[in-house]
């Protein structure tokens, strides 16, 4: 037996007179403001994007290679010989990959889908909230998504996060149709977007899943034994939608196949449960540049996610989210099993529960721009408790609640503006001052008409977004490439803390120059391995710069081979690649440490002819039990062919 779950009243309190309503039932405002926020947010992640150039080199130059090859495009092949896969499964490569064959390889044909898939976030955010809470609540909830720093960041650029944060939101609006009627086909749906999500960036898309089962569990408006069969095949959906591209990879002779990127055995299955998998909670990631468990990558601990320069991505609304997370499930206590508020709050609150304690204790690899993933459950959390609570203003304890919710919301902004001193000092009072002042004002609320408490409302609510739209919009107006970015204005040493890991750069734009660059090096030179000589200013994060003399070079008569050159690492190729068109071999993959290819097979390549040049000064890391095949095919090449500088770099002709 199937029915309705319960749906909280969209009624307004106070007894106003009820608002003229559009043929969907909505005030007439809403549309305009939905078409808005969608405006304004599209001009927020489009705005000036070229200015990042190629972004991140090593999934630009994938992005590049998979426009002239379908078998790079469907493997995520790192160069169109398919030498070696990206580190991760392709999902977003493959949006990538089609806008570049449709309009060409620039950075905007690169980086414009990832901004029109965070609007399609916000947009799908409103969709799922507004449906059990209202217009209101869906409004804010896309608000605080599309103004949230690190949103603002990976919205505007190209790496796996984008799509993963749109297909969650996906699945979180195909959820609550589900739990409307007990509906299998939108259940099924969920668990489809998710499984997607997957071949994004592998298992960080299923860290939603323990909350959206649950909630399933606990609240659909079905039988229990027709639940759990309905779970069961939800599962079984979400394991066809991921599985297939990991099943069909695994079954492919590896010869007929690039190796995987990321993997010390060519197992997709190896990198999915090692390296981006388990390893990651663990620290115990084979090939990773880390140092073993919490190998440089920050503190961890339950003050991650608000210490340092994490806490200016992501956690300006989190103590909001928490209170409106708690206080709606106080205010629903007495609801029956399947009310939609409760349900919502839970599935939004264990979304952000469960991830947020993962960030938080993970040993292994972290970087500030991973809290993305917690954005649109903090913006549904606050959308949802901030409307819960307004609309029961009339009660003392609601109207309290609010108070001091809105003035712990000034308090950390104000501790977060902190952290840069020498950035806009005057909007740290500014935040205090109105913030503050809002919160007092909310004690006379029953002397205020009702133009006064929409004006309160409005000058409560700007002082809650100011701190993170003021970081979003110098987030946009910065450009961004390398492999590890943050949003926001530098953040100074003190109050980054912790230790200085690769994700706890104390600056909040860039890491420093020259941080992890392969420049020249050899075997001693920290684990960088390009034999003698300089290389093209690139390295473990960032593309290699390449002078167009270089480039002339790599392009003579490359028809004639497979690879126009090889260097060590990813993104010191892709800097190479994106300059020519050409396939460069990424010797060792992105951290220059996986055994690809092997000395033996590097030779067997050179005899055959296929190799032009091989370009010193890249990095192979070799660390953390990572291979060593790119310092023995570095020093191969030194002892057997002659150097010679081309634009300020060593390259050797591989055919005399």
């Amino acid at each position: 037996m199937t029915t309705t779950m319960h749906a909280p009243p969209a009624t307004r309190s106070g007894g106003a007179a009820p608002e003229p309503a559009s043929r969907d039932g909505d005030p007439r405002w809403v549309r305009p403001a939905l078409l808005g926020l969608l405006v304004a947010t599209a001009l927020l992640y489009l705005w000036g994007l070229g200015a990042s150039g190629w972004a991140n080199a090593f999934y630009s130059a994938a992005a590049q290679a998979g426009s002239v090859s379908w078998k790079a495009f469907f493997y995520g092949s790192s160069d169109a010989a398919n030498s070696i896969t990206v580190d991760k499964t392709p999902a977003s490569l493959w949006i990538m990959d089609l806008s570049v064959r449709l309009f060409g390889l620039s950075s905007w044909s690169i980086l414009v889908p990832q901004a029109l898939e965070g609007v399609a976030a916000v947009g799908v955010l409103y969709a799922a909230v507004r449906r059990w809470s209202g217009p209101a609540a869906g409004l804010l909830a896309g608000a605080v998504l599309a103004l949230t720093p690190v949103a603002t960041l990976m919205f505007r650029f190209n790496n796996p996060d984008a799509l993963l944060v749109l297909l969650l939101v996906a699945a979180a609006w195909a959820m609550v149709r589900a739990l409307e009627r007990a509906g299998t086909r939108w259940l099924l749906l969920a668990a489809a977007f998710v499984g997607f999500a997957f071949l994004a960036k592998m298992l960080q898309a299923l860290l939603v899943v323990p909350a959206f089962a649950l909630v399933y569990l606990l609240a659909a408006p079905t039988t229990l034994r027709r639940r759990l069969l309905q779970l069961v095949a939800a599962g079984l959906a979400l394991v066809a939608s991921a599985g297939w591209w990991v099943a069909i990879v695994e079954l492919v002779p590896a010869s007929m196949r690039p190796w995987i990127g990321g993997s010390q055995t060519n197992s997709v299955l190896e990198l999915m449960l090692g390296y981006n998998g388990l390893g990651r909670l663990t620290g115990n990631e084979t090939g990773s540049v880390g140092g073993g468990p919490g190998g440089g990558w920050g503190q961890t601990g339950w003050t991650r996610l608000l210490a340092g320069e994490v806490g200016g991505q992501v956690a300006w609304l989190l103590p909001a989210a928490l209170v409106a997370l708690g206080a709606g499930l106080w205010l629903v206590r007495r609801a029956p099993r399947t009310d939609g508020t409760r349900a919502a709050l839970l599935l939004w609150g264990g979304w952000l529960l469960v991830t947020g304690l993962v960030f938080s204790f993970m040993q292994g690899i972290f970087h500030a721009y991973y809290t993305v993933a917690l954005a649109p459950a903090i913006g549904a959390l606050v959308g949802i408790g901030a409307v819960a609570l307004w609309r029961r203003r009339g009660q003392l304890w609601a109207t309290a609640t609010l108070a001091v919710t809105l003035a712990l919301t000034a308090l950390w902004s104000a501790a977060l503006l902190g952290r840069s001193p020498g950035w806009n000092p005057w909007l740290r009072g500014a935040v205090l001052a109105v913030g503050l002042a809002a919160a007092l004002l909310l004690a006379f609320r029953e002397q205020l008409t009702v133009r006064a408490g929409r004006l309160l409302a409005a000058a409560g609510l700007a002082a809650a977004l100011a701190g993170p739209a003021a970081y979003s919009l110098q987030t946009a107006a910065t450009a961004h490439s390398g492999a590890i970015v943050t949003a926001g204005p530098t953040v100074t040493a003190a109050a980054a803390g912790g230790p200085g890991g690769f994700g706890q750069v104390a600056g909040g734009g860039q890491p420093p120059q020259g941080a992890f660059q392969g420049q020249g090096g050899g075997p001693g030179g920290g684990g960088f391995a390009g034999g003698p000589g300089g290389g093209g200013r690139g390295g473990l994060l960032n593309g290699s710069t390449v002078s167009s003399e270089l480039v002339a070079l790599l392009e003579r008569d490359a028809s004639s081979y497979t690879w126009v050159a090889a260097t060590a690492g990813a993104n010191n190729a892709a800097g190479y690649q994106l300059a020519t068109g050409e396939p460069v071999m990424p010797i060792g993959g992105f951290n220059g440490s996986d055994p690809s290819p092997s000395l033996a097979q590097f030779e067997r390549y050179v005899a055959e002819g296929r190799i032009h040049y091989f370009i010193g000064g890249g990095q192979g890391m070799g660390g953390n039990g990572g291979g060593s095949a790119a310092q023995q095919i570095a020093a191969w090449v030194a002892d057997n062919f002659t150097a010679t500088t081309v634009g300020g770099v060593t390259v050797y002709d591989l055919t005399t």
